[in-house]
């Protein structure tokens, strides 16, 4: 019962960690670079023609649930009609195919961002 209570603290801090780390990181490059005389224009792109968030956020989050759900369908035949372990089956069919929906994510938002 007490270890469910120490989850929600430790993935809260996990992500305040990686939000300081970014933040201060960025801080110091920034830093580091106004020391060396740089001008403050290279943390600014030049080109607005950016794609919008909200774009890359659907094609991603689109991708995703479609691996899982193909990743699902998948291992349901693998299991039903090869026979293969359930336990193994459902894992390892739905990781895999939601990571193949991401990484084509990562190419079609590649590709939106160069025709943009």
């Amino acid at each position: 019962m007490g270890s469910e209570v120490i989850i929600i603290p430790i993935i809260f801090g996990v992500i305040f960690g990686i939000y300081y780390l970014y933040i201060s990181a960025r801080n110091r490059e920034r830093l580091a670079l106004i020391e060396k005389g740089a001008e403050a224009s290279i943390f600014y792109s030049k080109n607005k023609w950016v794609t919008p968030i909200w774009k890359v956020i659907v094609i991603n989050l689109a991708l995703l649930l479609m691996g899982i759900g193909i990743g699902i369908f998948v291992a349901a035949m693998l299991h039903y009609n090869l026979g293969v372990d359930e336990e193994v089956a459902y894992p390892g069919t739905i990781f895999l195919l939601a990571g193949i929906g991401l990484f084509c994510g990562f190419y079609f938002t590649k590709k939106l961002n160069k025709d943009a």
